[in-house]
């Protein structure tokens, strides 16, 4: 499945053969196979942040976008007051 959009997000997408992907942005070949969704989502966020922050989106077992979640920059410059 190729998915389209900002370089940096990353998607927790089922693999058919069992356990789950991250797949970057219009890329075909997944970023990392993991036996659990847990571990996926742990995985993927952790390459969003390092990667200087964007979307983390996590599809369901059928594929479907499950929930997406914003990840800032793993060392933000100018971190928001307050």
């Amino acid at each position: 499945m190729a998915i389209s959009g900002n370089d940096n997000d990353r998607h927790v997408v089922p693999n058919d053969d069992g356990g789950w992907d991250v797949v970057k942005e219009d890329h075909k070949h997944s970023s990392g196979h993991f036996d659990t969704q847990a571990e996926a989502i742990s995985r993927a966020r952790e390459i969003v942040r390092n990667a200087g922050g964007g979307e983390l989106v996590v599809h369901d077992q059928q594929g479907k976008i499950r929930e997406e979640d914003t990840v800032p920059p793993g060392k933000d410059p100018f971190p928001p007051s307050g």
